[in-house]
């Protein structure tokens, strides 16, 4: 966090996803010791959550998103507005034409809604983790990350040719977001077999994308470059994140 600190321009965002057992911790750390500006302590929350046994079953995620400069940052409203009640329900004069700002609390119910992502009609977002069977899922990373989550964070924090940075790279979700949404992206991972299917997957969605405005992609758009079965980072590998031998799923290309 202090590495992200320093590369942060002034007007620059940091968006940090993290589990219930250090959040609160890393917060702290963020504000006292390394000058971060808190704007939202945002619920990412899903019903489709990890089962456990002596426990009550995880369904959320916490984005802790801060700026570098309290007042001075990138914050595009407009971007990610949607609907509000005043609008759909009300028919409320009073209401901003434009829509309202999302909630802080990311409510994903995947299985109770017909949409793909999130209904315009409504204030709550419909995005479910990556499950295993799911034609976004790559195969060969155990915690991807959703696109529509990434799409949402850069386009409110972010302009076209800015900088996008993830010093955690992953399966990639970030770099294929931000080239998608005509942002400048570095992708930083400790795993050269990651580094490869990322790059493999980042190449088939710029490729699938192609003369489509970067910058002003739909959402459609966006889902098209990155579903598509056929692409090469597609890759099941023989055993999860944690070492598990995986179980074999209908239509999983094979292993690697």
């Amino acid at each position: 966090m202090a590495a992200v600190h320093r590369a942060l321009k002034p007007a620059g965002s940091f968006y940090l996803a993290i589990g219930d057992e250090y959040a609160a911790d890393l917060c702290i750390i963020a504000r006292r010791q390394l000058g971060f500006n808190m704007r939202n302590w945002i619920i990412w929350h899903y019903t489709f959550g990890q089962q456990t046994k002596s426990k009550f079953a995880k369904s959320h995620t916490h984005i802790l998103y801060f700026t570098k400069h309290p007042k001075q940052f990138t914050f595009n409203s407009d971007a990610v507005r949607v609907a509000s009640a005043r609008q759909t329900t009300y028919a409320d004069i009073r209401a901003n034409p434009k829509g309202k700002l999302p909630d802080d609390t990311w409510y994903l119910r995947p299985q109770e809604t017909p949409e793909t992502y999130f209904s315009g009609d409504k204030d709550t977002w419909f995005v479910s983790r990556v499950c295993g069977t799911f034609h976004e899922r790559e195969g060969w990373h155990g915690c991807q990350m959703p696109i529509e989550v990434l799409n949402r964070i850069i386009k409110a924090s972010s302009n076209p040719g800015d900088i996008v940075l993830d010093p955690f790279n992953g399966s990639g979700t970030t770099a294929v977001s931000a080239a998608l949404l005509g942002r400048q992206y570095v992708g930083i991972d400790q795993s050269p077999e990651y580094v490869k299917f990322a790059q493999q997957r980042l190449a088939h969605a710029l490729e699938q994308s192609m003369g489509t405005l970067f910058g002003d992609t739909s959402t459609d758009d966006l889902a098209g470059a990155v579903n598509d079965r056929n692409r090469a980072s597609k890759v099941q590998t023989e055993t999860d994140a944690f070492g598990r031998p995986r179980v074999p799923r209908r239509g999983a290309t094979e292993t690697v």
